[in-house]
């Protein structure tokens, strides 16, 4: 028995049937094409069923359950998060009231 030549994925609900060996972005390009510029461009990326990034180029596996999602701008620099800023004020972390 041969394997099909085809692979069935859904892609933000609509099923899409792509060639064995696609990848994530075959698949959003076969549902969308606009979806899949945007991914390229990388204001968009491609997340799996548990809503993890996924790289695009991930070859498709049969069934694979795919979201297209806003791609998050990289975090600005802020300050630094010591125990002591994650922790709050001495007298909150020793049980002492202020004064």
């Amino acid at each position: 028995m041969s394997e099909p030549a085809t692979l069935r994925a859904f892609v933000d609900g609509a099923p899409v049937d792509v060639p064995r060996g696609a990848t994530l972005l075959d698949a959003v390009r076969a549902a969308d094409p606009a979806l899949a510029d945007a991914v390229e461009a990388g204001t968009r990326a491609v997340a799996d069923s548990r809503g993890l990034a996924v790289p695009s180029d991930t070859l498709v596996s049969g069934g694979a359950v795919l979201r297209v999602v806003s791609s998050r701008a990289p975090r600005a620099p802020g300050p630094m998060r010591t125990p002591e800023i994650l922790a709050g004020p001495a007298h909150e972390r020793d049980g002492a009231g202020p004064a």
